[in-house]
């Protein structure tokens, strides 16, 4: 992390206190930046200690499979963000390729929201009412771009478009950014095509991302039981290409069974107070 960047998500954090913010632990730039954009929740079910939101973002798919099957032996319903990525099967995740995988996740019930097609990260706000991102694939792959509020949503929408030609159901009515990285216009355009973005607490960064020999998977694990509250909207990725020990066959059993001999229970962001009153389809 750059001074620079260090500066503008301390910069970033200065928020009303009933916004999460700064991440407890020493983590990648957009890993604090998107837990300011996380509305606390306090309500859980009668028989729950709490309630906790587990939630996919795509990536290389490396462990897809795994996520799906500790979901269902733990009877988790859980929230996946989707953007078309690259896999490690050698195509994309929302390649027709995919359909089965994803078909299945939603006869289980689970939710799904949007993040971005191309996986597009934001950069910047221009002058000239312009949003400057950068796309990670897609033909301007790797290239700066200059969106409209108007292309903005419809980069949210294709995610959405596809996924009902692979599964025949619509996205849920929420997005997050990749990277975490938002701005008042990128909310805003958002918000204006029916999508609420959503992050994630500072707690609930899995740290699946971060190097493994200075993070390993025990010390992620002991650190996200001793510190995960209830309403905490927890991330994790389906795959990260630059991680030598993977997390999730290491952690995420584990860590749902941990949380589970607390008493916490699992929810969709269905269910989250911040989002539920956004049910309806964008």
């Amino acid at each position: 992390m750059t001074g620079v960047m260090m500066k503008r998500l301390i910069s970033a954090c200065r928020v009303p206190a009933v916004l999460l913010c700064a991440s407890a632990m020493l983590t990648p730039a957009h890993a604090a930046a998107s837990a300011a954009a996380v509305p606390a929740a306090s309500s859980a079910p009668a028989a729950c200690k709490g309630t906790i939101y587990m939630t996919f973002d795509t990536g290389s798919q490396s462990q897809a499979q795994l996520i799906a099957d500790v979901l269902n032996k733990r009877h988790i319903k859980a929230t996946f963000f989707l953007a078309n990525e690259k896999t490690t099967r050698g195509d994309y995740s929302l390649d027709p390729s995919w359909a089965p995988y994803w078909k299945a996740r939603v006869a289980e019930g689970h939710a799904f929201g949007t993040h971005t097609f191309d996986h597009v990260y934001w950069k910047k706000d221009l002058a000239n009412g312009l949003i400057q991102v950068k796309p990670q694939f897609g033909k301007d792959g790797g290239k700066l771009a200059s969106f409209t509020d108007q292309q903005f949503c419809e980069e949210l929408r294709r995610v959405d478009t596809r996924f009902q030609e692979l599964t025949g159901r619509k996205l849920d009515p929420f997005w997050r950014a990749p990277g975490g990285y938002t701005s008042p216009r990128t909310l805003a355009a958002g918000s204006a095509c029916g999508y609420q973005h959503a992050g994630w607490a500072p707690a609930g960064y899995s740290g699946d991302e971060l190097p493994s020999d200075k993070y390993p998977n025990a010390m992620l694990l002991k650190k996200a039981l001793a510190n995960l509250r209830s309403g905490d909207i927890f991330i994790s990725h389906m795959g990260i290409w630059s991680r030598k020990d993977a997390w999730a066959p290491a952690n995420l059993d584990a860590l749902i069974s941990g949380l589970q001999d607390k008493g916490f229970c699992f929810a969709t962001l269905r269910e989250h107070p911040a989002y539920a009153q956004k049910k309806g389809q964008p």
